[in-house]
């Protein structure tokens, strides 16, 4: 099985030697390069095209979000991944993160474990977005009321079965809580989940509760 390649990018040496340490250490897992600034990161991405890029965002020259939306935006490098560290105190960031095509989200002061579970689960198309990251991300949407825009495409084609799906993932449920919400097979829920991607347009999970809160099928106070 090929290593997963991870590109790091914060601005502080001594959490890019902890990070490239642990992936170092760990097999399945090769560390491709370091960029203290979303410049650099941008540069890095394009050069050695990793699976994944560790993205903090708080950095100079240019921040983590914009950083993540150049390169999900390029087609060059938008098949990369980025997974984004955070911490509760900048849960602003998270929304602006997704709808730059972030994977998903990791806070600073996760486990080793987390980390590299995270780092997988992202390269293998999957979306990091723990229930509590995503119930704070529907509390900051609906307070800041940021303005709505529009349906997305593809919406009005889907069933009634795939909207309480969607809104389903955008409550932070997982598949298999999502099959017992629903008492439906985990199959069944990922078959689901597969024609939303496809209906609308979406690249992962992160992207289907853009849509779902773009929109307005959740809001807080109906999740």
């Amino acid at each position: 099985m090929t290593d997963i390649r991870v590109l790091l990018a914060d601005d502080h040496p001594l959490m890019r030697e902890s990070f490239r340490t642990l992936l170092d250490a760990s097999p399945g897992f090769t560390p491709i390069g370091e960029a203290g600034n979303g410049a650099e990161a941008v540069q890095l991405a394009r050069q050695h095209q990793p699976d994944v890029v560790l993205m903090d965002v708080r950095m100079p020259v240019m921040d983590g979000i914009e950083a993540t939306r150049k390169i999900c935006a390029a087609p060059e490098t938008a098949a990369i991944r980025v997974l984004i560290l955070t911490t509760f105190d900048l849960d602003e960031y998270v929304y602006s993160a997704l709808q730059a095509g972030a994977s998903g989200f990791l806070v600073k002061d996760t486990t080793a474990t987390e980390l590299l579970t995270g780092i997988r689960l992202v390269a293998a198309g999957e979306a990091l977005l723990a229930p509590r990251v995503t119930r704070r991300l529907i509390d900051a949407f609906t307070s800041k009321s940021k303005p709505l825009s529009g349906t997305p495409r593809g919406l009005e084609t889907i069933t009634e079965r795939e909207r309480e799906v969607l809104a389903l993932i955008a409550g932070g449920l997982s598949n298999t809580e999502i099959a017992e919400h629903l008492h439906l097979g985990v199959g069944t829920v990922k078959t689901h989940i597969g024609r939303l991607l496809h209906k609308l347009a979406a690249r992962d999970r992160a992207q289907l509760v853009i849509a779902a809160y773009e929109s307005g099928l959740v809001t807080a106070q109906g999740r």
